[in-house]
């Protein structure tokens, strides 16, 4: 295996990309030239000075521009139950503005007084402890950007109508968050001899349960109440939700109200009939925790349109559950040959990643490709690889390339088998 791609960040003065950015616009200007619209035509009127003009009273809460329309699209289902899905396509940077991240609910959407709320630690520890909020924050925290993946991302056995990048990968976010971790917590409460598990839950009408190997909660999992520099949004856990690095969505137990040590899983229906996928064996996957490495082209993606031939960046993102991505590839071709995308910094471990390339489109069909290799060696597989291993009865944790077919209309469709 080759050396990851170098960083473009470093090499600001790197000729190639100078060469692009001067043939960008030579083949931009040929273009418009060729169509018989001089460069002039793209000017736009100028509007009267602003700094002549009273603006607006400052707000006690900052708003986006009205210009700015970025949404969540939500999911055709009853109020109580159902998900929104993140615009991958139209965020910047890996930091997931709180308002986009996507969110999945069973029991309706809890408006929670914090000055109410409770978390109880009980079980099998020396001290049990009820804990209220306030409390919680005023222990030592921590911050960590971290990407959260719901296991039906990508979910096998959505219609074919299924178009955009948000509808396809949108149950994935990234953000900072902010909380305490949860081994200072259950050291405090003191784990009894032969504790191996703890059940997470939620105080939402459907009182989510998942267990959670003692390992796991002893080593990276936060009791967050912070998220992008504020406190959560109701949609994703306020005022207390647990935030599991690197493992599958429902296992971040939101609106977190109590925590049992036990020495066995619970087996609740999340980790029963659920979440279980049948292997070719007849037997069932039900604790299928890390999401494993990941990637997916947003730019250009399903239900855009390239404007015509001439010099794009193709651009995505790259995640993984085990780490650091360390590589990721692009193909033209439909996956006959690939090169090294540049990985934008930061590159964080248990994080998003973006990516780029630069690629001259000639107007003639392709199928782009993208595939991540995190930093155990894992490398992102197609479907049929996926499938010889799992059989065709498996539904979550998807993570196989994802193709997208640019036609020669520049239109750009979801060609996923």
């Amino acid at each position: 295996m080759s050396d990851p791609a170098p960083n473009p960040e470093s090499s600001r003065q790197d000729p190639s990309r100078r060469r692009f950015l001067k043939g960008g616009v030579a083949v931009g200007a040929a273009l418009v030239a060729g169509a018989g619209r001089p460069l002039a035509g793209w000017a736009q009127p100028v509007p009267d000075d602003p700094s002549k003009v009273l603006g607006g009273p400052l707000r006690p809460y900052g708003e986006r521009s009205p210009f700015e329309q970025q949404v969540r699209v939500i999911q055709a289902k009853p109020a109580e139950r159902g998900g929104s899905f993140t615009p991958l396509d139209e965020t910047l940077g890996i930091i997931t503005p709180s308002a986009l991240h996507f969110a999945v609910q069973r029991g309706g959407r809890p408006d929670i007084d914090p000055a109410q709320h409770r978390l109880l630690i009980s079980g099998m520890v020396n001290r049990p402890v009820i804990l209220t909020v306030e409390e919680i924050k005023r222990l030592p925290s921590l911050s960590r950007i971290l990407f959260l993946e719901c296991a039906g991302n990508s979910r096998l056995g959505r219609p074919p109508t299924v178009k955009s990048v948000h509808g396809t990968h949108g149950l994935t976010a990234c953000s900072e968050w902010t909380g305490v971790p949860l081994s200072l917590l259950l050291r405090e409460a003191g784990i009894q001899q032969g504790a191996t598990w703890i059940v997470a839950e939620g105080a939402d009408a459907t009182g989510n349960e998942r267990s959670l190997p003692i390992a796991k909660a002893m080593d990276d999992v936060l009791v967050a109440y912070g998220q992008n520099g504020e406190a959560l949004r109701p949609e994703n856990g306020y005022p207390l939700r647990l935030i599991v690095p690197g493992w599958e969505g429902n296992v971040n137990v939101k609106w977190l109200r109590r925590l049992t040590v036990e020495d066995r899983p619970y087996m609740t229906r999340m980790e029963s009939t659920a979440h279980a996928s049948l292997m070719p064996d007849g037997k069932a996957r039900q604790f299928n925790f890390v999401m494993e490495a990941k990637s997916v082209i947003t730019f250009p993606s399903g239900g855009q349109q390239l404007p015509g031939p001439g010099f794009y960046e193709i651009r995505g993102l790259a995640w993984s559950g085990r780490g650091l991505v360390r590589r990721v590839e692009v193909s033209t071709d439909g996956g006959k040959t690939w090169q090294d995308a540049g990985l934008q910094e930061p590159v964080l471990p248990l994080a998003h990643t973006r990516f780029r390339l630069e690629w001259p489109w000639g107007g003639r069909e392709v199928v782009l490709q993208s595939r991540c290799t995190d930093e155990t060696g894992y490398v992102q597989p197609t479907l049929a690889e996926l499938v010889k291993v799992r059989g065709r009865n498996f539904v979550y944790a998807n993570n196989a390339i994802q193709s997208w077919k640019v036609a020669a209309d520049g239109s750009v469709h979801n060609v996923q088998a």
